[in-house]
């Protein structure tokens, strides 16, 4: 009698842990501004806010990007399921497609992404990035960073973006 209430109460505490573990993925949920002076490579001028909205696995984003060259509001979802699926975005009028890959870290605490995409140029040149992206949730909620590496036609770049919950 007693082995089977033990075994019960364990059976119970692995699922409790179980059922932990798959709700403490990190929540990007909100809006972010960057904080410039905590991020690395992000050229002079540039002002960034990103709304997010999460549920589950699928993070929405609307992203807008302030700098002298212009403004840019770039729409996007991540399906974070370490399936590579076909994805769109959106730059302002442009519709990039491609293919990306965005898996949970072990900890949870974020998410590496890579894709591959083309843009079409208004004079009718097809674009490709290569792009690497490390989401990163702070344990106390309140930053993330992006650490994003591209490959173009402009050669490859790196920045590192620290955002704040605004």
């Amino acid at each position: 009698m007693k082995s089977k209430i033990v075994m019960t109460s364990l059976a119970v505490l692995a699922f409790a842990l179980g059922s932990g573990f798959a709700a403490g993925k990190a929540n990007f949920t909100g809006t972010w501004v960057m904080d410039k002076a905590k991020s690395e490579g992000v050229p002079d001028g540039v002002e960034q806010t990103m709304t997010l909205t999460q549920t589950g696995d699928t993070l929405t984003l609307e992203n807008k990007i302030v700098s002298d060259q212009g403004n840019i509001t770039i729409n996007d979802t991540y399906n974070i399921n370490g399936k590579e699926v076909e994805f769109s975005q959106k730059r302002n009028d442009v519709v990039g497609k491609g293919k990306r890959t965005s898996t949970w870290s072990a900890d949870g605490n974020g998410f590496d992404s890579t894709e591959d995409i083309k843009f079409e140029t208004p004079d009718g040149e097809t674009i490709t990035q290569h792009v690497t992206r490390k989401w990163i949730l702070a344990a106390d909620g309140k930053s993330f960073t992006v650490d994003l590496n591209a490959t173009g036609p402009n050669g490859s770049s790196h920045t590192k973006r620290t955002f704040v919950k605004k």
